[in-house]
């Protein structure tokens, strides 16, 4: 089984990572870690830069971890629930593991909704996993 998730640091996107190893060692599959950027400008450039130490430590929690892993990163000016989508049927892939957060109706239309895309467009099974509530 592969299963595909995105690498994001914020709260959602650690615990869909978390969830996607976990039914990776539940299920004995692959885990497929796919970095997205839109990629091109400076700014861009210095935040893949800062995203390098994190991600390093997240190949090491994978290696030592046991799980058949590889990390994915696309810097091609796609939106992520795009990379997240042509990643999953480039690969194959069994399920899709993405993080959600409450968001306003309004929120979503300014905004746009990534999940919201990956769960209207994904041709293969999707979890959606809740951050754990923030506390202050």
């Amino acid at each position: 089984m592969k299963i595909v998730a995105g690498f994001l640091r914020s709260p959602e996107g650690r615990a869909a990572l978390s969830r996607a190893l976990e039914e990776t060692e539940l299920r004995g599959g692959e885990l497929l870690v796919v970095h997205s950027m839109r990629g091109g400008e400076r700014d861009e450039l210095e935040q893949v830069m800062s995203y390098r130490e994190e991600f390093e430590q997240l190949e090491a929690r994978l290696r030592d971890s046991g799980v058949q892993h590889r990390l994915i990163e696309y810097a091609r000016g796609n939106a992520p629930a795009e990379d997240l989508l042509q990643a999953s049927k480039d690969e194959d892939a069994d399920m899709i593991v993405i993080g959600i957060r409450r968001r306003s109706p309004v929120g979503k239309l300014i905004l746009g909704s990534n999940a919201q895309d990956i769960l209207l467009h994904a041709d293969c099974a999707v979890l959606a996993v809740k951050a754990p509530p923030h506390k202050e």
